[in-house]
């Protein structure tokens, strides 16, 4: 069952916080686990009693969640098509009659989307008291969004809810867009307060800071926060949300790196010897022969899968740009797959 938030006893403020690179998460923000790896967020108005959920992936922990907390949910905020992030959609709401928002480019993909969005357009929300801008970020996907508000609340602090683009210490993978596409959006969320919390849907911290240090092994920076990660995730708590400020591996040039760069030079880049690849990052080109092979296990694979139950499984790094990560792995593989 999610509790609320999961470092609940600490403010931003309080000097007692254990943490020196995460960031107190927002006290007004509930983090609901979901499949895997997959993080759906609830936004809470200041009683308490009502919430908008941001890219509902499962109806059942959400549903969960609202009840654990005494919440009516009021609105749904997705921001891309992909079925972990819209899975729970449909059913939401029609038993909650809220409105969804979501990107105005993918109609045919997210056909529940009763408010489209603009790049630029101000979402406002006055059941929870909060106004968010629409910022279009392709790259992950072409039609993909994201929500930024300068603060929820009393709490300062910028919050932006960026999906699949930017994880901690990573990017998304490039389903549909192009290197130049997601380079783009990276700035565009670089450009954004240091202070903002950024809150992604999946826990790849730790895979992502691997490729960081196999790019930078000298980082004393790299090596804390890894460290640090690691033992947050050894306690049960999430890396997420994270805070970009000065710290930014996943945001830099994508041009080609330089050794005598910031210690904390991007993981967006091109290496004189690739670095092992993170959860969130996008696969880079091959030969075609090489790809036409793993198309051809990717559909070997994907029969055998249709043949027997669900049963969790990750199927990682095969270079079509996908991995498969929770119960449902079977249909999703299969989907991805075509």
């Amino acid at each position: 069952m999610p509790e609320q938030p999961d470092r609940k006893n600490h403010s931003p403020a309080e000097n007692r916080w254990p943490w020196q690179f995460a960031p107190a998460p927002h006290q007004r923000i509930i983090r609901v686990p979901a499949f895997d790896d997959n993080y759906l967020w609830l936004l809470t108005d200041e009683a308490g009693r009502q919430a908008v959920v941001v890219d509902p992936g499962d109806e059942a922990a959400i549903e969960a969640a609202l009840a654990a907390h005494g919440l009516t949910l009021v609105g749904i905020l997705v921001t891309h098509h992909h079925a972990d992030h819209i899975g729970g959609v449909t059913a939401l709401a029609g038993r909650w009659h809220c409105p969804v928002y979501g990107p105005a480019s993918e109609p045919e993909r997210i056909a529940q989307v009763t408010e489209p969005l603009r790049d630029g357009q101000i979402v406002d929300l006055p059941a929870i008291g909060v106004s968010f801008e629409v910022l279009t970020v392709p790259g992950h996907t072409l039609g993909h969004i994201a929500y930024f508000a300068g603060h929820l609340g009393d709490d300062p602090r910028g919050v932006l809810f960026c999906g699949d683009t930017l994880f901690a210490a990573g990017c998304g993978r490039m389903f549909e867009g192009q290197p130049a596409q997601m380079q783009a959006s990276l700035a565009r969320l670089a450009a954004l307060p240091g202070d903002t919390l950024v809150y992604c849907a999946h826990e790849y911290t730790i895979g992502n800071l691997h490729f960081a240090l196999a790019a930078e092994p000298g980082s004393a920076v790299l090596a804390g926060r890894f460290q640090e990660a690691t033992e947050m995730r050894r306690q049960g708590l999430p890396t997420v949300p994270f805070v970009d400020c000065h710290r930014r591996p996943a945001t830099r040039s994508c041009g080609p790196p330089s050794r005598q760069s910031s210690p904390n030079w991007g993981i967006v880049g091109r290496f004189p010897r690739r670095p092992p690849r993170p959860l969130g990052c996008y696969a880079p080109e091959r030969p075609l022969s090489t790809r036409l092979i793993r198309v051809f296990a990717t559909w070997t694979i994907s029969g055998l899968l249709r043949s027997i139950d669900p049963i969790p499984l990750r199927f990682n790094n095969l270079g079509l740009g996908f991995d498969v990560s929770y119960q449902h792995a079977r249909d999703r593989f299969a989907r991805h797959a075509s």
